[in-house]
């Protein structure tokens, strides 16, 4: 006689206390990861060998050219990720556990051949990659040391992934914190000791804070692989007599196809800004000061994404459950919470840039620059944190093509465009951040047309009779 399956939480436990328990644990995680990112440029930022003659530090900005790449390997990682994570979930709602299985076998066979394709990529088309942006040979041999390394031996930071997402899609979360944070001490500790050659180990620049990330990434995919192959799960993975599935690889990305799509758009829009920062403007300042800001944002972003992610889980399972009340109940509270989070961020942004800024400027000969460039770009944030919300309700329901639409018409329709047009009108650099608010009102008003018909439409389905009534006759 078989066991009978135990009920799962996230469709039992009482929807505040279940977002604590499932987000606390992603929030720590996701702060530490990006503590360990922030970090990682500090060190780089303090690299003296690579100081240009107005004090522009070549290290930072290579990594800074180096980020719309990781960019990419991060898109494809996390979409497949999301695709599974989303799958997954709506399948242990609605107890067909051997389809959940699959989705968990197939998702990691995709981020493997995804992680060869990678590794075979940084080995040929890095160079010409960096030469769309510099003619200097030493700022092209920094970027090359550096991304190399990273894609080469990317295979952690993809497989990690893909097992992080089967423990979140069974509410396991502390378990994926575990996991996150044992990589982000190892990349931290390792950061200073590769970088500047501390306790006989070689001084290696750059390529030591490459060499430090990748390392961090395979401690996170050794343990996370542990977690879920030793433990007692509802998701078994197992590779005996495995065949790729064509119905769960399609599923998977149905929905994670879509955020590959919408993550990788900002690797364009980070290549597009590169570009304009260094073809259309001529200070050399705008590619160190956006990756400084894009590693800040990241303390700021990362919790949400915590909550979000946590939230994915919770609502697509509860979407695969027909449970609407939960659903929304959940969906809501998110809102809220994000929006508190990126208003915190915006207010912190706005007082202390002088502060963030001088930490990674040894020289003080970006920080004039960098203040004005927080205090702009973070007038977004409260705006951001509504259509990223909306993005997770838009995936977690299956309906990752509108969040796809959304960040096309963010990032390339609108701000990509924005950003070149007040470079070549204004040459000031100062200006040109001003396209992110831009795009973020796109961005919204887009976000509000897909949630009016996502609620008419799928959410209006798994509505209660009695609530269908009641909308019914108030429209009358």
């Amino acid at each position: 006689m078989e066991k009978p399956v135990k009920e799962n939480k996230m469709g039992t436990m009482p929807i505040g206390r279940l977002m604590f328990n499932m987000s606390l644990p992603m929030v720590i995680s996701m702060l530490v990861q990006a503590l360990y990112n922030v970090v990682d440029s500090i060190f780089v930022a303090r690299i003296d060998t690579a100081m240009t003659e107005n004090g522009v530090n070549n290290a930072l900005t290579a990594v800074g050219l180096a980020y719309p790449i990781q960019l990419l390997m991060l898109a494809v990682a996390i979409g497949t990720a999301v695709g599974m994570n989303s799958l997954m979930s709506r399948r242990l709602g609605e107890k067909r556990f051997d389809e959940a299985n699959s989705a968990a076998s197939n998702g990691l066979f995709l981020e493997f051949v995804s992680a060869l394709v990678f590794l075979v990529l940084g080995l040929t088309v890095i160079g010409p990659f960096f030469r769309i942006f510099t003619d200097d040979d030493v700022l092209y041999g920094l970027g090359i040391s550096y991304l190399r390394i990273c894609m080469v031996f990317g295979m952690g930071l993809f497989i990690h992934l893909g097992f992080d997402r089967i423990l979140q899609s069974m509410g396991k979360t502390t378990l994926s914190m575990a996991a996150q944070l044992a990589g982000a001490v190892t990349n931290i500790v390792m950061d200073p000791i590769l970088i500047f050659g501390l306790f006989g180990f070689p001084k290696l620049g750059v390529a030591g804070a490459a060499i430090a990330t990748v390392l961090g990434q395979w401690v996170s995919m050794v343990i996370s692989l542990l977690l879920v192959v030793c433990g007692e799960h509802e998701i078994k993975v197992s590779f005996r007599g495995f065949r790729p599935s064509g119905y769960s690889i399609k599923e998977i990305y149905r929905v994670g196809a879509p955020s590959i799509v919408m993550q990788g758009i900002g690797s364009v829009m980070n290549t597009g800004m590169n570009f304009v920062l260094t073809r259309f403007l001529t200070d050399g300042m705008g590619v160190s000061i956006m990756n400084i800001y894009y590693k800040m944002q990241s303390i700021i972003f990362m919790p949400m994404f915590g909550i979000t992610n946590a939230s994915m889980s919770i609502i697509a399972y509860n979407y695969g459950a027909k449970d609407y009340r939960r659903l929304m109940s959940a969906w809501k509270r998110t809102l809220v919470i994000c929006v508190i989070i990126m208003t915190a961020g915006f207010i912190c942004f706005q007082i202390f840039p002088r502060q963030i800024v001088s930490v990674f400027d040894k020289k003080g000969a970006i920080t004039g620059a960098g203040i004005n460039a927080f205090r702009t770009i973070s007038i977004h944030f409260p705006i951001a944190a509504v259509c990223i919300t909306c993005g997770t309700l838009f995936q977690a329901t299956g309906k990752g093509m509108y969040s796809m639409i959304v960040s096309l018409m963010r990032q390339l329709f609108a701000l990509l465009p924005a950003a070149a047009i007040l470079a070549l009108v204004t040459h000031d650099l100062n200006c040109v951040w001003w396209s992110f608010i831009i795009a973020e009102g796109v961005s919204l008003a887009v976000s509000l047309i897909c949630l009016s018909r996502l609620r008419r439409n799928e959410l209006a389905a798994i509505k209660p009779k009695k609530e269908r009534a009641r909308i019914s006759n108030e429209a009358r």
